[in-house]
């Protein structure tokens, strides 16, 4: 698909150029990848569609009715009513994004029908593009990076502002209420204040048929304050089957409840979950000052005493309450709270409170009930390949429930609903 892109781009195709793109085209042809479906049948859809659109004569015809066919198929499965690639990966989700902008694209260069009668064009045209910008938007921190749910990472696909860019040289609207929403269809929640936003997972891990990218980080969340990131998912640095692969797709590497050391999605191999979380009673609550979500998940229920997580996310403008609950019985309980690299944590002798120093110079206080918290020594992930140190804030709980509290703006003395 480069390769055609750079050749309508500048005109140039010599006869070796056309030959082994023509030999690409044939062996991708007959070897789709219907036995990993997803993003991997996706792109082989969209290829067939380049090349028998660049390409003319009856190979070409059919390359293009294939890749049609396929994407009219595959587009409405891949690609939920909300706008998110149903793999809930925020960075899959931009490569979805990336490739629907190529088909739109495509589709200008190519607006008349070919001569066997098949138009290329996209199910849901402009509208599903729209809900795809929208979602990526919501999805994304205010430095503009993505965020970090299931495999995700930076670096592999382009980037928001690049994505931004590419949609509005396509002549796409760019969508406006991209502030607190609930993606329903996703299952993802943004709550934002005037100066806050809390990204919050009360998603399934993935398709049923299709957990390879998943983690085990139901009703998690991340949270960014004054443009600067302060609790962070642990993120993806490798594929590679292993104990740090997953370590990385683990609960304890990301910011939920650990219960009886167990991961609440069994996640196993590089791309396997089996028994796996099913989040329900989803709310959201929205006042003039106050934003809350609700949610449970049933992923611990396979352990003796049948233990229900549920979790409320309160978010004002002077801070941020996260108060956990488990109905059943259970032996023991942890809250992780991961902060990014730059903000530097302290915890006071007693275990309930410390601070958070942000690099702009800005200080958060945080305080704990429910429990004792001590800090640890973690990692944050936040491309292949890269391994940054940070700070964990693990709360042990004293009996069925606890709750974290951050603070901002010298509000220590206020209380958050």
């Amino acid at each position: 698909m480069n390769w055609i892109k750079w050749s309508l781009a500048s005109g140039k195709a010599d006869p070796a150029f056309l030959d082994s793109l023509a030999t690409q085209a044939r062996w991708l042809a007959n070897r789709l990848e219907t036995h990993l479906l997803g993003n991997h049948l996706f792109v082989n859809a969209k290829a067939l569609l380049f090349a028998g659109s660049y390409f003319t004569g009856t190979e070409a015809n059919t390359w293009r009715r294939v890749g049609s066919q396929l994407l009219e198929r595959e587009i409405p499965e891949q690609i939920l009513p909300d706008g998110g690639q149903f793999e809930r990966s925020p960075m899959y989700h931009a490569l979805a994004f990336e490739d629907m902008l190529d088909l739109h694209n495509l589709a200008r260069c190519f607006a008349d029908c070919r001569e066997d009668g098949v138009h290329i064009g996209i199910p849901g045209g402009k509208e599903r593009l729209q809900a795809m910008w929208r979602w990526l938007l919501i999805m994304s921190h205010p430095d503009g990076g993505l965020s970090l749910f299931n495999d995700a990472a930076a670096d592999i696909a382009p980037s928001v502002q690049e994505l931004d860019t590419y949609a509005r040289r396509l002549g796409l609207e760019p969508p406006s209420d991209t502030g607190t929403a609930h993606l329903q269809d996703s299952g993802y929640v943004r709550l934002q204040s005037d100066r806050a936003v809390v990204l919050f997972d009360a998603a399934p891990v993935g398709p049923d048929y299709l957990p390879a990218h998943a983690h085990a980080d139901t009703l998690s969340l991340e949270l960014s304050y004054a443009g600067s990131r302060v609790l962070v998912n642990s993120g993806t640095s490798l594929y590679a089957e292993g104990l740090e692969r997953s370590r990385q797709r683990g609960t304890k590497a990301h910011n939920t409840v650990v219960i009886n050391e167990q991961d609440s999605s069994e996640v196993w191999g590089s791309f396997r979950v089996a028994r796996r979380a099913f989040p329900h009673d989803v709310s959201i609550s929205l006042r003039e000052d106050t934003q809350q979500v609700s949610a449970s998940h049933d992923g611990y229920v396979r352990l003796r005493g049948n233990p229900v997580h549920r979790r409320s996310v309160t978010l004002t403008d002077h801070g941020c309450r996260i108060a956990d609950h488990i109905e059943g019985s259970f032996q023991r309980a942890q809250s992780r709270f991961h902060f990014h690299p730059s903000a530097k944590v302290s915890v006071e002798p007693c275990g309930s409170q410390g601070e958070c120093h942000l690099p702009d110079g800005q200080v958060l206080t945080w305080r704990v009930d429910g429990g004792r918290a001590h800090a640890e020594p973690s990692t944050w992930h936040p491309a292949f390949g890269i391994t940054v140190p940070n700070q964990c804030i693990e709360l042990e709980w004293s009996g069925d429930h606890s709750c974290f509290e951050l603070r901002w703006g010298g509000s220590t003395d206020r209380k958050i609903p």
